[in-house]
């Protein structure tokens, strides 16, 4: 038997078979193509832009996903409040973008291009459609990592977004609409943006702003520079602009596909000071000698910039060679640092310039719940799936507005909290925040209470 084995391998070899095993074909896999630009195209035609297009054009995907929505069936004249109506399902699609980020089956796209979706369908540039599995998202980045059974995929070339310069080309590439493979140019507009949304509830920073088209359904595609290479995520528009986008700058989104692929989730490197924008108005009125930066409003007892010498009061200018102008600047700089990674901050303190070299951590696993104490000055606990206040601390902010031993705490920066464990999950999240937003009932009314962060 052991011949018959040896002589049908040498007899695969010699007709130019692999043996079974040694196959890395999966059966249904996509077959991207990059074929070359045909000679009969002039030089003159093949401009960088169509280079670019022509390269990544195979990389980028249509995401289709679907949701299962069941809602009570309300008659308005019999059962207004849909008491006895049973429910009704039906299913709802939407269509997004996503491109190729390593040839091993990940595709990145928009958090909210798949969230709430119970299928998620990877569409490539040949027809397949492959079944996506959802990895991991980040909501404060808007940034899905799905898996398909692919392999040897061929992946955009992903740049760095730390050196983009105002005015350079970019092209963006996605399928509006269901367009499938739409290219449109611009010119990078603005770096370092603020982005509020409503849909998400929260307010995206330090986004890339383009005047190249982007519509509905390009969300999740890449905008790349002139090079080829990928440089930002699209992620969304002015609704009532035209040439006003969006992009998430790879190098942010760099650090949070490489953590779910590693942790499961993003790792969060916390340094424990809490800042706000300092405007040119405030430097006035404080008589300081600098007018832009981030102002140091808290430093947590124990914290990395605790130890590293930073103090209330502090104008923070640099983050190693990057200027800080804002609290987002900041925030942003500081959230793509890794776990014990040194950065130097450039700070002004008394009219002085000077140095401290901060070491992220791990959040203590109880920071939601010190953040509560010590800003807000609660104590709380579960009572029968609900947060109530055990005790406030005297003179503290919330004793002089009147909260009370025995009020409920039902949400926290507009998400809805039941147990002690959740409090801590989402005030851990606020650690960076200007201000913490708590709901409390309090004699049978529900009160939104606003807690600045700042000492």
């Amino acid at each position: 038997m052991t011949k018959l084995r040896t002589l049908a391998f040498l007899l695969a070899l010699s007709i130019g078979c692999k043996p079974m095993a040694e196959s890395q074909t999966i059966a249904g896999a996509p077959k991207q193509r990059t074929t070359p630009i045909p000679a009969t195209v002039s030089a003159a035609r093949r401009t960088p832009v169509v280079v670019v297009a022509h390269n990544v054009l195979p990389s980028v995907v249509n995401i289709q996903s679907e949701a299962t929505i069941t809602r009570r069936v309300v008659d308005p004249f019999f059962d207004p409040f849909g008491m006895f109506g049973g429910n009704q399902t039906y299913k709802s699609q939407s269509l997004g973008s996503g491109f190729v980020w390593s040839g091993d089956g990940i595709i990145v796209t928009n958090n909210h291009v798949i969230e709430g979706a119970s299928k998620i369908t990877v569409i490539f540039s040949d027809g397949t459609q492959l079944t996506a599995k959802l990895i991991g998202v980040d909501p404060d980045s808007d940034v899905a990592v799905l898996r398909v059974n692919a392999r040897n995929l061929v992946a955009a070339p992903i740049g760095i977004s730390s050196d983009l310069l105002i005015g350079e080309s970019v092209v963006a590439v996605g399928n509006p609409f269901g367009l499938s493979g739409t290219v449109t140019t611009g010119v990078v507009s603005a770096l370092g943006r603020s982005v509020p949304s409503k849909e998400a509830g929260r307010t995206f920073t330090d986004f890339i702003q383009t005047d190249a088209s982007i519509n509905p359904g390009n969300s999740g595609g890449p905008l790349l520079n002139i090079e080829g290479k990928v440089i930002g995520i699209n992620t969304m528009i002015y609704a009532n602009a035209q040439g006003i986008g969006f992009a998430i700058p790879v190098d942010r989104a760099r650090k949070v596909v490489q953590d779910i692929l590693q942790f499961g989730q993003v790792q969060t490197a916390w340094i424990g000071a809490v800042t706000s924008t300092l405007t040119p108005e405030e430097a006035r009125r404080l008589g300081l000698a600098t007018s832009k930066g981030a102002l140091v409003d808290r430093v947590f007892a124990g914290s990395p910039a605790a130890t590293a010498g930073l103090r209330v009061g502090d104008i923070i200018t640099a983050v190693g060679d990057k200027p800080v102008d804002s609290r987002e600047a900041f925030s942003t700089f500081t959230a793509t640092l890794g776990e014990r990674q040194p950065a130097q901050l450039g700070i002004v303190r008394g009219g002085n310039t000077t140095h401290v070299t901060v070491r992220p951590t791990t959040p203590p696993a109880n920071l939601g719940l010190t953040i509560l104490e010590d800003v807000c000055g609660l104590r709380v606990g579960d009572q029968r799936s609900a947060v109530v206040v055990t005790d406030v601390v005297r003179g503290s902010r919330a004793d002089r507005i009147g909260v009370s031993p025995g009020d409920v705490i039902v949400g926290v920066n507009g998400t809805e909290i039941r147990s002690t464990k959740e409090l801590n999950e989402q005030l851990g999240k606020s650690a960076d925040r200007s201000s913490v937003v708590l709901d409390v009932a309090h004699g049978g009314v529900i009160y939104a209470l606003t807690f600045p962060m700042e000492t």
